[in-house]
């Protein structure tokens, strides 16, 4: 059972989604170390849901409609403030690299907070961990470690996902115009993001 988990996580994790895209998006537009601090951001949001996951978390998001809203809405304001953010920096400075203004730790923030104020992945760790689950040993504890094995898996194809788009960053990153695109595309993309969290059922 163990081993179908496995590939049916890895399945998962690599079919490209929002976290995804929003790992790419940092390592195309401001380089590798900026999409792998992502990752490693969005990794430890995704297993703060796995633990509020283990914990009732999702429960609570089940029984109240107003908890699981409350918690998406966050989220989505905090990606289009993102957006918002990067269409405005740097431009007094006559489009100087729009593309790394922020610290690495500010980078790792944010992917953490935009994983973690997902209550979808908290949802769907309750409802895809149970199918592969023993009646015969504790439910936290199997939920805990399937939980960080799938945050494993999935923080190792969001790395190679990082890296790839970060070959094609140095490429963006030498004229001036495609560096003045990028700040757009990041925004563009955070903010559909953000209204596609909203929008989604």
């Amino acid at each position: 059972m163990f081993s179908a988990f496995l590939i049916a996580s890895f399945i998962l994790a690599v079919t490209p989604g929002p976290g995804v895209l929003y790992i790419v998006t940092r390592s195309l537009t401001q380089g590798r170390r900026y999409g792998l601090a992502s990752v490693a951001g969005v990794a430890l949001g995704n297993l703060g849901n796995a633990v509020g996951a283990s914990i009732g978390l999702a429960a609570v998001f089940a029984m109240s409609v107003l908890a699981f809203t409350v918690v998406k809405y966050l989220g989505a304001l905090y990606l289009v403030y993102l957006g918002v953010q990067a269409i405005r920096g740097r431009r007094a400075e006559g489009e100087a690299p729009a593309t790394a203004p922020a610290s690495l730790a500010r980078i790792f923030r944010d992917g953490f907070v935009v994983a973690l104020l997902n209550p979808k992945t908290a949802v769907f760790f309750a409802a895809f961990l149970p199918q592969f689950m023993r009646p015969d040993s504790p439910p936290i504890v199997q939920s805990l470690t399937l939980g960080s094995v799938f945050v494993a898996i999935a923080a190792v194809t969001d790395t190679a996902y990082a890296i790839a788009a970060g070959v094609l960053a140095p490429v963006l990153l030498r004229a001036r115009g495609v560096r003045a695109f990028g700040r757009y595309l990041t925004g563009g993309i955070f903010i559909g993001l953000g209204v596609y969290t909203v929008a989604r059922d």
